[in-house]
C-alpha cells in the first residue's frame, strides 16, 4: 500500500540524510512524486532539502497556500 512505500522511502531518506551529514557531503537531497499535503511535513523532517510537487500544487484551489503548505510555512 501507499503507507508501506511511505515508511520505506522516510527510512532511506533518513539513511541519506545521515551518510551526507556524517561524510560532511554537501548536496541537497530531494524527494520527487507523491509530494501533498499529507506527505510534505514527513518527507521535510526525513532530511530532505527540496520538495518537487506538482499535481498537488496544480489542482490546488489555493496554489500559493499549497506552496506554503508544501515549505512548511502555513
Amino acid at each position: 500500500s501507499f503507507f508501506i512505500v511511505l515508511y520505506i522511502v522516510l527510512e532511506k531518506i533518513k539513511e541519506l540524510r545521515s551518510f551526507v551529514d556524517d561524510n560532511g557531503i554537501d548536496i541537497d537531497i530531494e524527494a520527487d512524486g507523491g509530494i501533498n499535503k499529507e506527505t510534505a511535513e514527513e518527507v521535510r523532517n526525513a532530511g530532505t532539502d527540496v520538495l518537487v510537487s506538482g499535481a498537488f500544487i496544480i489542482n490546488s484551489e489555493n496554489q500559493r497556500e499549497a506552496v506554503e503548505i508544501i515549505r512548511g510555512t502555513k
